[in-house]
Formats: structure tokens, C-alpha cells, sequence
């Protein structure tokens, strides 16, 4: 292996020596990238690859080449031994982690990167200039670009419980996420709605809780509810979770799970009554909002709880499962007798004190799995555990949710549900163009211009904020392609405001450069909202 590394390290110099030095003429240009890079520096002539290209790299990085050549022969050129133009991936240890440095220059493309993440970034800027040249004159123009990101966390989230997507759409949005060089991928698998998630030891999870007979039409503002008549099922075995799993670190993306708890708990209690306070049979739920079914405090729930933890922590190789902790409703709690005499029994003082000794006791569980927890902001109420993320959303509640974790020292997700809330209407045009949404407007510029993690923190805990991420919840989005219809552009915007410094960032120029990356887009049949630039 040392000696195959010292061949390949030879090759990445002797080809960087071939590269013209101080005698390049630097030329006027603009990036077509998206997200825009920290820098780029065009030269006179370009790359011609319709003759092919080889891939040079040490076998470390087998499964990022492996990568590189799938996207190379997507977009319609050869890979040959014998090829003309090489790309050449070479490691370098002084650069930062997750940064990369590209240089293309006549027939040499040397992708030098600071680790593996730095190395599919990198990947994906060439993935959209091999698409950019497949669709021009087959040439990629000579530059050199220094990128890294400016946020660590760059996520998306997507419910499925609401409404169940298949495992080929599940790949296809992480692709779309890959190509923005997003990197968490959220994934809400559990609600009152339906429970998505195979998990052996419990079989009516996914028997019982993964239907429901029918589903609320329109809003249902006004009783009586009226419903579709239409029974809607599905969820993911283990081995497809295991594929997709995969699928998603190949392209450098960690999949956080989400399993709710202690409130929208109704698709686990309608398939194991006992985990309920009240301990009634009741249905998977048919409409939106927020049931009022939540689990109990027994230790038999616990130990359900800790053997679903066992198995998600078992599928999911990422450090963070998401426990959900919004919206528990805790009438049923403050009702039964049963439940007011376990919190006397447990020292609690009151129902939220309840909520918080039920987070961190699922937290202890976690760590002993390495894991540790991330919740939306509610877990704050009560008090959350130490090592506890907090996904910050509710943006009007006061004092701010994010400064309350931020002194309590949690990691902050920035998700504020006036910017990054992707199932709002994206443009004031909404009852003429838009298909049905849950309400709110949220345009792309918008979001762009405002910018979701807008710092209002004190200078000494803005360190606390980890990045931001984009939420579809899918009560009104009952397929794939309205679902990409709501996520693009604000995903492609959401991606440019988390990656590239402030500096840099200009909504004008993103739109232009939109347009391009729209070309891909409809390549690879993503059904992006094109109304939205259309005037302008």
C-alpha cells in the first residue's frame, strides 16, 4: 500500500509540474457554481474532454473515484486508461478539513482536498463544470478555485411520515442535496400519522402504524372534517434503510433519524395501546395538527423506547438521533391519576419537569449507544440535557429559544419556521400558481437576503450556532414531484447562504446563476418551481 501511495503522490507532482506557472493570463469570468466558491480565478484556454479522461487517485479514495466516474459518464464522456486529460485526486494534510483546492489547466485537473469531505465537495463542483461543458463545447475552462464551507451543519429535512416517499425519491433528494454539498440529511420517520420505520421486536409498528384509512381533504378548517376515502401505507425495511444509508455517506452525507417522543406519539400508541396513558384502542391519525396522544411514563415504555432506540442506533452509523420533543400535548398527562401519582414517585414538579426527565432519560440511554440527542426547541422547557442539540424553530417565541440554548451551552440547528419552513407558498401569486400548501409565503429571495441564521447571539456564544437546515413537511405534498416543486429554489438558496461567506453572497448573481444550474435540474427530471424568476 505504501509504495502504490508513493506511485500515486509521484504522478499528482510530476502533474502539477506540468501545469504553466507564473505565466498564466488571468482572465475576466464568473463562476456558474452553485453554491458560489470562496474564490475562483480563470485563465486563458480551457480543458477538452471529448477525447475522455482518466482518474488518477490512491485507493484510499476507491469509493469518492468510483463516484467521480459514475458523474463523468452521466454527463456523456469516456473514461480511458489511454485518455489525454487526467483528474488527479491528491490528499493534503495541511489543509483544513472539509476544504478543497481545484486547479484545471489544459489537460490536468488536480483536485487537492484537506480529508474525504473536503474531497466530495470538491467532487461535486467538477460533477456541475462536467455537466456545464456536456451541455456547451465539451470544454471546461482553465481556473483555479479555494473553497470550504462556512457553516458545518448544511441540512435538509424531510417527513415522510405524513406522507410516505419511496426509496428511489429518498436517493434522488439526497442527490439533489450532494450537489448542493449539503451534508445532514434529517429525516422524520415517525409521527401521528404513520410510523415508517421496520424495527423487528415490534412488529405492529409498521403492521398497524404504518396505515391509516384515509386522509383529510384541503385544510379541514371547518367541521364536519371531510376526508379523501383513499388508505395510505408504506415504510422502509432495514435493508432499504441500510442502502440508503449507504447511498447517502458514498456522497458524504450523514442521515439523522428522528423518532418522536413523548407527543406525536399516535402510530405507536394505535399499534401498542399500553404505551398510552389512557389506554384506549385508537387509529392512526387521518388529519394534521397536533394529537393529543402521548406516551406514558411506565418503565414497560421505557423499555419499548430503548429497544427502538437499540435498532435505529444499529441502522444509522452518525453520532445524532433526532427525539423530536415539539408540540406534547400534556392534558392527557395532567388527567390520569396514574401519571400525577409517578410524577410524586419521581420528585417531578410539574408536567414539564416531566417532559425534561423523560428527554434525558432517553438521553442517558443514547450515550450509551454513542449517540446523543438532538430536539427541537421545546426541550429546553424544563430543562434538557447537557450534551442535548437543540433544533431551533419557533422564532417568535420570546425569550429567543436559540439564546436560551446558546447560554445553556447546546449546539444550535437554525430552522426558523418564517424562513425555513419549506412547506409555506413560495410567492404572494400562491391561489393562481402554486399547488396547495399549509399556509404562510416564504419567497425564495426572501430567504436568500434575510438569511436564516441571521447571529443575534451575544460575540461569546455565536459559537454555539452548528448551521441551519431547510423543513418539508408533507401534509399537503403527497408526492415526489410536488414535493421537489416546494424545495427548489429554496434548497439551492438555503445550500449558497450556509456555504458561502457572507461576502460573497448576492441574490442578483444567484439568480443568474440559477438559470444554469435550472438546466440540470430538468436533466435529471427535478421538478423545480419555474415560475419563480421567471420575470426577471
Amino acid at each position: 500500500m505504501l509504495t502504490k501511495f508513493i506511485r500515486y503522490s509521484l504522478l499528482a507532482c510530476s502533474l502539477v509540474l506540468m501545469l504553466p506557472a507564473c505565466d498564466k493570463k488571468q482572465i475576466d469570468g464568473q463562476t456558474m457554481l452553485i453554491p458560489k466558491p470562496d474564490k475562483t480565478v480563470f485563465y486563458e484556454g480551457a480543458i477538452q474532454l471529448n477525447q475522455g479522461v482518466k482518474i488518477s487517485s490512491d485507493q484510499a479514495f476507491t469509493s469518492e473515484s468510483q463516484l467521480l466516474s459514475g458523474y463523468i459518464k452521466n454527463s456523456g464522456f469516456l473514461i480511458a486508461k489511454t485518455a489525454e486529460n487526467d483528474i488527479v485526486l491528491q490528499i493534503d494534510k495541511a489543509m483544513k478539513p472539509n476544504s478543497y483546492d481545484l486547479e484545471i489547466n489544459q489537460q490536468v485537473v488536480v483536485l487537492k482536498f484537506g480529508d474525504n469531505s473536503g474531497l466530495k465537495y470538491g467532487i461535486q463542483t467538477l460533477r456541475q463544470l462536467l455537466f456545464f461543458a456536456a451541455e456547451g463545447n465539451k470544454t471546461i475552462q482553465n481556473q483555479h478555485i479555494s473553497d470550504a464551507p462556512n457553516y458545518t451543519y448544511r441540512g435538509m429535512h424531510l417527513d415522510v411520515a405524513r406522507h410516505f416517499m419511496p426509496v428511489d425519491f429518498i436517493k434522488k433528494y439526497i442527490d439533489m442535496m450532494a450537489m448542493l454539498k449539503m451534508n445532514y440529511f434529517h429525516w422524520h420517520l415517525v409521527d401521528d400519522q404513520g410510523w415508517r420505520i421496520e424495527i423487528k421486536k415490534y412488529p405492529k409498528l409498521t403492521e398497524v402504524g404504518s396505515k391509516r384509512k384515509e386522509t383529510l381533504t384541503g385544510h379541514g378548517g371547518v367541521k364536519p372534517f371531510e376526508y379523501d376515502g383513499i388508505p395510505h401505507e408504506g415504510f422502509y425495511t432495514q435493508e432499504e434503510i441500510k442502502e440508503i444509508v449507504a447511498y447517502a455517506t458514498q456522497r458524504g452525507i450523514t442521515i439523522i433519524p428522528e423518532i418522536e417522543m413523548p407527543g406525536h406519539a399516535r402510530a405507536a400508541i394505535a399499534a401498542y395501546p399500553e404505551l398510552g396513558v389512557t389506554g384506549e384502542k385508537i387509529e392512526v391519525w387521518k388529519r394534521w395538527g397536533v394529537s393529543p396522544y402521548i406516551y406514558n411514563v411506565d418503565e414497560s415504555t421505557f423499555e419499548f423506547l430503548e429497544d427502538v432506540v437499540d435498532e435505529v442506533a444499529q441502522l444509522f452509523p452518525g453520532k445524532y438521533i433526532h427525539i423530536g420533543g415539539d408540540e406534547a400535548v400534556k392534558d392527557q398527562w395532567k388527567a390520569s391519576p396514574r401519571i400525577q401519582q409517578r410524577m410524586k414517585d419521581l420528585g417531578v414538579k410539574d408536567e414539564a419537569a416531566l417532559q425534561s426527565y423523560f428527554i434525558k432519560r432517553i438521553a442517558d440511554y443514547l450515550r450509551t449507544k454513542g449517540k446523543t440527542i438532538v430536539g427541537w426547541d421545546e426541550i429546553l422547557e424544563g430543562g434538557a440535557p447537557e450534551d442535548a442539540v437543540v433544533t431551533f424553530w419557533r422564532s417568535w417565541v420570546k425569550p429567543s429559544p436559540a439564546l436560551e440554548a446558546a447560554k445553556h451551552g447546546h449546539k444550535i440547528i437554525y430552522t426558523p419556521a418564517s424562513l425555513c419552513y419549506f412547506d409555506h407558498y413560495q410567492t404572494t401569486l400562491k391561489d393562481s400558481i402554486e399547488p396547495m400548501a399549509i399556509g404562510g409565503c416564504t419567497p425564495v429571495d426572501s430567504l436568500y437576503i434575510k438569511n436564516p441564521v441571521k447571529n443575534n447571539l451575544p460575540a461569546e456564544l455565536k459559537n454555539m450556532v452548528w448551521g441551519a437546515q431547510g423543513n418539508v413537511w408533507t401534509e399537503y405534498m403527497k408526492t415526489p414531484d410536488h414535493v421537489e416543486h416546494m424545495v427548489m429554489p429554496r434548497m439551492a438558496a438555503l445550500s449558497e447562504v450556509l456555504w458561502t461567506d457572507k461576502q460573497h453572497q448576492n441574490f442578483q448573481n444567484f439568480k443568474r446563476r440559477f438559470k444554469f444550474f435550472a438546466k440540470w435540474l430538468e436533466a435529471n427530471n427535478i421538478n423545480y418551481a419555474k415560475y419563480i424568476f421567471e420575470d426577471n
